[in-house]
């Protein structure tokens, strides 16, 4: 990303929790790990920042509706219903939605369970 370019912080993104999965009794070696599935509203103009990446919590996005504009290395790339990427230890990146209907994605990642 070029350092020409601010990154905004949050703002018109909404995110519902839709499933949890422990790994631990899954898969050896995955204890304190779990698989979610969260689907994600962006507002018109709402931006879902900010710049962060995604080590160690790998995961798949998958686009419903409206087109959501992905900034990963000073590329913007837009991404409409249907289509998807990938979220790897190399993605560095912050999104947004620059159309006029709200943007909804379900994304699918690993992450660390809290503490309860």
């Amino acid at each position: 990303m070029g350092k020409e370019e601010a990154v905004p912080g949050t703002k018109g993104v909404s995110v519902e929790l839709l499933a949890t999965v422990d790994l631990a009794g899954e898969i050896d070696g995955m204890q304190g790990l779990q698989m979610r599935m969260r689907m994600v509203t962006i507002e018109p103009g709402g931006v879902f920042g900010p710049l962060h990446d995604h080590k160690g919590r790998p995961g798949t996005v998958y686009i419903l509706q409206g087109t959501i504009t992905d900034h990963r290395d000073g590329v913007a790339t837009d991404y409409g219903p249907g289509v998807g990427w990938p979220e790897d230890r190399t993605t560095n990146h912050w999104l947004e939605n620059r159309g006029t209907v709200p943007a909804v994605e379900v994304s699918v990642d690993i992450v660390r369970k809290a503490p309860s």
